[in-house]
């Protein structure tokens, strides 16, 4: 099980990422315009790296909401495979369960 500060540093990034969402786009948008200056290009530039680091997407680690493992993450459930193994064994996920065969 990873540790618990593991855990919160992502919670924390994915609140930062959220947060700051609308204004990368905006700046990025600016950027990627070619009609713009290029002075304000450069000022836009400029701006979205004077931002934090973990503002950016794919600072995002995938990792399981029960124990926080980093590989093997299903992303459509959000839990890792041997969670996900486990609790269709048991039966806790509905419309899943173990091939036999």
């Amino acid at each position: 099980m990873a540790r618990k500060s593991t855990i919160e540093s992502v919670k924390r990034i994915r609140r930062c990422v959220e947060a700051k969402k609308a204004t990368r786009a905006r700046l990025k948008s600016v950027i990627m315009n070619k009609t713009v200056a290029p002075e304000e290009r450069f000022a836009a530039q400029l701006k979205l790296s004077a931002m934090p680091r973990t503002s950016s997407a794919t600072r995002i680690r995938n990792r399981c909401m029960i124990t926080g493992r980093g590989r093997g993450v299903y992303r459509k459930f959000n839990i890792s495979r041997i969670m996900l193994r486990e609790m269709a064994a048991g039966g806790l996920i509905p419309g899943i369960r173990k091939a036999s065969w």
